[in-house]
């Protein structure tokens, strides 16, 4: 699991055009709910049969994979529980949907904002901690999960860096994947959600080219 002999700096990867505002996010995530009942496998189980339909003739499907809006109540409560006001892009993320569950198979979906918290409160969260304390050279990692907020988990973890704070008051985001061990840097929450989602419709161009 881990072993991290290797290099432990955090890859950094660059996405633009990411969603800012609610509506950035709505749209976004509405185009992208079209792709993924499109694309991915097992996605026709979330229809109708009329919807059914309408998808294997090429049409839009009225359908929202989300969840309704969070409640400024409901984000003022979580920032009050992790005691920081929540960054920009997430406060949108959750101001359009509280939560999203169709991402990769490796995360099984954003919090919504009432389970958003410490890495290091979580069950999950500690005992990876624990393991990456356990071996010399570590540090920087153990560094960063105890500071960090977890915001997705599943195999991997989505956190976020409240001690990076860019001009734009965006934390870093990291992609961790505790089978590799090191993490992805991320300039804040909206270009992590998108490059997974452009992981994922790359992996669908693939198979369809090994079909």
């Amino acid at each position: 699991m881990v072993g991290m002999s290797e290099a432990t700096e955090s890859e950094t990867r660059a996405v633009g055009a990411d969603p800012a505002t609610p509506h950035d996010w709505r749209v976004f995530l509405e185009e992208y709910g079209q792709w993924y009942l499109r694309e991915r496998d097992g996605a026709d189980d979330l229809l109708d049969e009329d919807q059914a339909e309408a998808l294997d003739r090429g049409e839009r499907i009225d359908l929202w994979l989300g969840a309704e809006p969070a409640r400024e109540e409901a984000l003022a409560a979580a920032e009050e529980r992790i005691g920081l006001r929540l960054p920009p892009s997430l406060r949108s993320f959750f101001l359009a949907t509280d939560g999203w569950e169709y991402l990769d198979t490796w995360v099984d979906g954003v919090h919504p904002c009432d389970r958003v918290g410490w890495m290091r409160d979580g069950d999950d969260g500690r005992s990876v901690i624990e393991v990456y304390a356990s071996i010399a050279g570590n540090e920087e990692e153990v560094s960063l999960f105890r500071r960090s907020v977890e915001v997705a988990k599943g195999e991997d973890y989505w956190l976020l860096d409240p001690t990076d704070v860019g001009p734009d008051g965006e934390w870093a985001a990291y992609e961790f994947a505790p089978k590799y061990g090191n993490p992805t840097k991320y300039s804040d929450f909206s270009a992590l959600f998108r490059s997974s989602c452009s992981d994922m419709e790359e992996d669908g161009d693939e198979s369809e080219n090994e079909d």
